[in-house]
Order: C-alpha cells, then structure tokens, then sequence
C-alpha cells in the first residue's frame, strides 16, 4: 500500500514537470512581456490592455459555458466516447459565439470597450476553440503534442507582439491582435495536424453524454463570473474612482503575484488529472491531505520571498515610471495565495461533482469584494482594492476549508497556515512601511516562514528526487 501511495506522488510530481515543460512559457508570458509593455505603452494604454482582456475574461466562460472544464473532466472519464465530448464542446461554442452576437449593439453603448468591439469577439473565439482543443488533447494523454503546442503558441505570441507593440506601434489593438493571431494558429493546426475534426459528429451525438457534460458545466458559469468579479473587478473600480493611468500601475502590480499564480497553474493541470482518478475514500483523504500541505508551503515559501526581492524584480521588469507599482504588490501577493489554496479546494467539490458549493462560496467572495472594493478604495486608492481582494479570498479558503470536509476529510492544519499568515502580514507591513533595517527583517521571517514548513518541504525535495535516474526508493 505505502508502494502504491508513493507512487501516486511520483505520478502528481512527473505530470507537474510535464505541464510545466508545456505550460511554462505561456504562463510567463506577462511576465516576459513587462519589458515591452512599459516601454512602448503609457500607463493609460496598459491599463486599457488589461480592460480588454479581462472583457474578454468575463464572456469567454458565459457564452461557452465552461463547457471546458467538462471535457477535462469527462475526457479523462471511462465510459464517455471522446467524439461525444468534442462534438458537445464545439456546438456549445458555436452557439454562444453566435448568441454573443445579438449583444453587439448593447455592447457599443459601452464607453470603454466600444472601439474595440471587433478584437473582442475575435479575441473571445480563438480564445475559447483553443481552450476546448487543448483540453481535449490533454484529457487524451496527449501531453508532448501539449508541451510543443505551448511552445509554439508562446514564441509566436511573443515574436507577435514584439513586432506589433514594438515595431509598428500599434499598442492596444496589436497586443490583443497578436494573442488572437496566436490562439486562432494554435487551435486551427492542432485540429488539422491531429484530425481532431474526425471526432466532431453531430450527428452521432449521444444527447444523454450532452446533457451530463453540461449539467457538470453550467453551474460553473456563475462560478466563473463570481471568481472574474474578486479577480478583475478591482480593475473596473480601480479604473473609474481613481483613473486609468492608476489602474496601469496596478495591473504592472499584479503581474508580479503572478509568478506564484504560475506554479499553481501547472500544478493544478496534473493534479487534476490524479483527483479524478482518486476512489478510495480513506486513501483519497489521506492523499489530498499530503498534497495539500506540500502545496500551500510552496505558495508560502514563494510569497515570502517574492516580497524579499519585490523591488529588485520590479526594477528589472519594469521602466522607471512604473516602479511605483511595487507598493501595490505586498497585499495582491496575499491575495493570489489564497487564491491558490481556494483553487486546490474547488477540485474537491469537482472530484465529487458538487459543483454548487464551489459557485456559493464564489459568490460569497464577489459580494465581498465589490463591498470593500467600494469602501476602501476611495480612502487608500488602489492598495484599498489589492487589500480587498486579499480578505475576499481569505474568506473563501476559510469556508472552503470547512465545507469541503463533508467531502473528503483532507487536514488542513489550521494553526499552520494561521502562522504563515501572520508572519507574511508582518513582512507585507515591513515592505510597505521600510522600518530600520526592514531588509534583515525580511529575511528573518523568510527564514522562520521556510522553517516553519521545513517538514513538508523535506517530503517535496525527496518527491523530486526519487524522479531522477538511479535513484531508488528506500
């Protein structure tokens, strides 16, 4: 049996370093495009670039009706034939893009977006045909045609908005022109080179495989607009109370966070994978409890130290009228943490299809969000957003943590995480407020916070490890 466990790790940590070999230069991309952005794009453009991605954000899962969630979780399902799968996820799409249309003249009463209505809707269909397509390969095992494919889309994304932004100065509307370029490539040639198309049988179409993949999607919608209004709505709020020049800085802020958002992305794709194929009960618990723990102590142990070296990278990334940025980060570091730890929790309610406790506790968040957003904003400008964003997301985890249990008794070790907390809300207060030798106090709590989960990082060092060749299991 401790045979079998331990191989289950070695599993999860082989499928993270395959995702993260695929996904890798994708997920960096707004990190390795920071350069660019500050040098060729004002504040205002910046931020007009985040309007419309996070535009784009919020149609894309309610006109698909995240319907992409269902073919990872039922592509990897014994008993659903994988043409069912495909064919319900793209007449899904077909039909909300074309209903998406009939908002056409809604949406160009909208000030903000008018102008670039046509890079939406562009951008809103590559992007969601290259999400089903690339989940439907990696449900299929296809993991090397993911990596080459996540390869290729991230070098011809960054050859194109290099030449767009950079060459022929076309800001705004060369950055999403280039990420539709790239999408619309990326789906187009997987589709002909794997002859995806054979799978694509609406006449052969099982309506009951239909109408199990949309029951486990739908109720993800208004999970989906929940968790976009506690992650993007603070740039809306951000936007019209303090100005867009503001909302650029913030969004340089956020992009920092996102290395640790990064991690957790990749890791979460495999750990998908060995959730839904978990069964026993007591094993399954004891599993997501270990993993649990090595998790939340890496996302710690990043924050920590990304706040260590927030200055530094900032400099690095960013021109100089965007270093400011910096200030925002401490808090939408917390922020993004938790968010980690939310996400880990949602695949419990996903394991066991109870999708509408994931949407509640989403709700919960967005509700509280939009509150504080309103509240702290006017009074500490875009640190009152980043700080709500932050207790949004606490909120969640605490009640996740809770709830979560009626389905799989996972130990979350409260006190733990309760510490790291305290120690990375002292490092945020002594980042932001630069008390005498605050760079000795920074690295004292890097020190204790790595201490502190020192146990679990032992067990993710000797997990690596055994991967290696020659190396054998003791």
């Amino acid at each position: 049996m401790a045979q079998e466990q331990t191989g289950r790790y070695k599993s999860l940590v082989s499928n993270t370093l395959l995702f993260g070999l695929s996904t890798f230069g994708s997920k960096m991309l707004v990190v390795i495009l920071m350069p660019i952005y500050t040098r060729h794009l004002t504040p205002e453009a910046y931020g007009m670039v985040d309007i419309i991605s996070g535009t784009c954000n919020l149609i894309v899962p309610i006109i698909t009706l995240c319907i992409h969630e269902a073919v990872i979780r039922f592509g990897l399902e014994k008993g659903i034939r994988r043409r069912d799968v495909f064919t319900t996820a793209l007449l899904t799409i077909l039909a909300g893009y074309l209903l998406l249309f009939c908002f056409w003249p809604l949406l160009r009463r909208v000030e903000l977006i008018s102008g670039y209505l046509p890079l939406i809707y562009a951008y809103v269909l590559t992007s969601a045909l290259r999400s089903v397509v690339t989940h439907f390969i990696r449900s299929g095992g296809l993991v090397r045609i993911f990596a080459l494919d996540g390869i290729f889309t991230t070098v011809l994304t960054i050859t194109l908005k290099v030449v767009f932004i950079a060459g022929a100065k076309m800001g705004v509307v060369g950055d999403g022109l280039a990420t539709v370029i790239a999408d619309g490539c990326s789906a187009l040639l997987l589709i002909v080179i794997l002859r995806l198309y054979r799978f694509f049988q609406p006449g052969n179409l099982k309506r009951s495989a239909a109408r199990e993949m949309l029951a486990y999607s739908i109720p993800l919608v208004p999970t989906a607009i929940f968790w976009w209004i506690t992650n993007l709505s603070d740039r809306y709020f951000v936007t019209y109370m303090v100005g867009l020049d503001v909302n650029g800085l913030y969004n340089v802020a956020y992009k920092i966070p996102m290395m640790i958002t990064l991690v957790s992305a990749i890791f979460i794709q495999a750990w998908q994978i060995s959730a839904f194929g978990e069964n026993n009960e007591e094993e399954g618990a004891r599993f997501f409890s270990t993993v649990f723990r090595s998790y939340y102590t890496l996302v710690f142990c990043a924050a920590s130290g990304i706040l260590l070296l927030i200055r530094p990278i900032t400099q690095i990334l960013v021109a100089k009228e965007f270093f400011e940025s910096w200030r925002f980060a401490p808090f939408l570091l917390l922020a993004v943490s938790f968010s980690c730890l939310v996400t880990f929790l949602g695949t419990i309610y996903n394991t066991a299809k109870k999708n509408m406790m994931v949407t509640l506790t989403t709700f919960v968040g967005a509700i509280l969000n939009i509150l504080l957003n309103w509240l702290l904003i006017p009074k500490y400008g875009a640190n009152g957003a980043a700080f709500a964003t932050f207790v949004s997301f606490l909120v969640v985890f605490l009640i996740r943590a809770v709830d979560s249990r009626r389905y799989i008794s996972i130990a979350i070790q409260p006190l733990r995480i309760a510490l790291n907390l305290i120690l990375l809300l002292i490092q945020s207060w002594v980042a932001l407020n630069e008390p005498a030798n605050w760079v000795w106090w920074e690295i004292g709590i890097l020190i204790l916070i790595i201490g502190c989960n020192f146990g679990n990082l032992m067990f993710l060092l000797r997990m690596t490890l055994s991967l290696l060749p020659g190396h054998r299991s003791r």
